[in-house]
């Protein structure tokens, strides 16, 4: 294992300390702990995402101006501890509320679980409102091995995005709330892997594919998926994941889109594109309209090389509109 770093238990710290003291001007370290927050609050309901590291830039490139409040860092690839959740909410409240957008992990939902119930108690002291939306929009498989029912992945960038920019715009808590219920189901995801991601703790990857096979269906976290078969070319994988999420909208192909093509880490832009033409073409033939398009690392699987294509069906017209809005974020732009 040949990594960039200097011990591995201090990997989260440092990390966070980089990431903080690289854009002093977005985000800013809460003391004492893996908790990244916004320079700045507005008056606003805040959102507030996290999990385990290892997944850069999400969630901590996320936060900033028109996305989260805050992201809070749990170890690589083990979800963060209630008490830091617990800690991000109160910093971050400015009395219109804290939501919390969780990935469907079974550590995550516990964790940030447990944060609300502490926030809740605190909020008969100090009148802070809290609520949650969980994330699972992985199509491939469901009851894997940390989640009961689909797993969150790449999409949760999407409900940042648009919830971020409803809680710019003043929306209510009891708004977001159910905006969020409604945009969760409308996302789905489904990935391929080339290769296992290696966690520096352990020192080698965390599955073996041969050199000449790829696996469809795998999570974030290297949890298996649904079938392997020998290398095919950028077109063919890309056939296997559109029809599989076409299928999933019940073949809806009059519907507008956004979709997002997400690197897990080790694939180049140029591969990432090369596959964004391949599925471009192929909604093209389904009659598929894509009225919106994202490409680029966003949430990756530290070094796994592979790939994940979402799509989100534009039932609503406030979700293009939050999707184009301006943000000022490390890793959305």
């Amino acid at each position: 294992m040949k990594k960039i770093i200097n011990q591995p238990a201090d990997i989260v710290t440092e990390m966070v300390s980089g990431l903080t003291r690289a854009y002093p001007d977005f985000i800013k370290r809460l003391d004492g702990t893996n908790v990244i927050v916004k320079t700045e609050q507005a008056s606003q309901v805040q959102l507030i995402s996290g999990g385990g590291s290892g997944h850069e830039p999400s969630h901590a490139g996320f936060v900033g101006e028109g996305m989260l409040s805050a992201a809070v860092c749990g170890e690589v690839f083990t979800s963060p501890t209630p008490d830091q959740i617990y800690e991000a909410a109160k910093a971050v409240d400015t009395g219109a509320g804290v939501f919390f957008i969780i990935k469907n992990y079974s550590g995550d939902v516990m964790n940030f679980d447990m944060a609300k119930d502490m926030a809740k108690d605190m909020a008969e002291m100090a009148d802070i409102q809290v609520d949650f939306v969980i994330v699972d929009d992985d199509i491939a498989v469901e009851n894997s091995t940390y989640t009961q029912g689909k797993r969150g992945v790449a999409g949760t960038v999407l409900v940042h995005k648009i919830l971020g920019n409803l809680a710019r715009s003043g929306a209510r808590l009891v708004e977001i709330k159910k905006a969020a219920e409604v945009l969760v189901p409308e996302i789905h995801t489904i990935a391929v892997a080339l290769s296992g991601a290696t966690v520096p703790e352990v020192g080698k990857p965390g599955f073996e594919l041969p050199e000449d096979e790829i696996e469809y269906g795998v999570g974030i976290h290297g949890e298996p998926g649904y079938r392997r078969e020998k290398m095919l070319p950028s077109k063919d994988l890309a056939k296997e994941l559109v029809d599989k999420l076409v299928l999933s909208f019940d073949g809806d192909t009059t519907s507008h889109y956004a979709i997002l093509v997400n690197g897990m880490g080790a694939t180049p832009l140029m591969e990432q594109f090369i596959f964004t033409n391949d599925v471009m073409d192929l909604l093209d033939d389904k009659g598929v309209k894509v009225a919106y398009s994202k490409v680029g690392n966003l949430m990756t699987s530290i070094d796994m090389a592979g790939i994940s294509l979402t799509l989100l069906r534009l039932s609503n017209a406030d979700w293009l509109e939050g999707l184009n809005a301006d943000v000022k974020t490390i890793a959305w732009g």
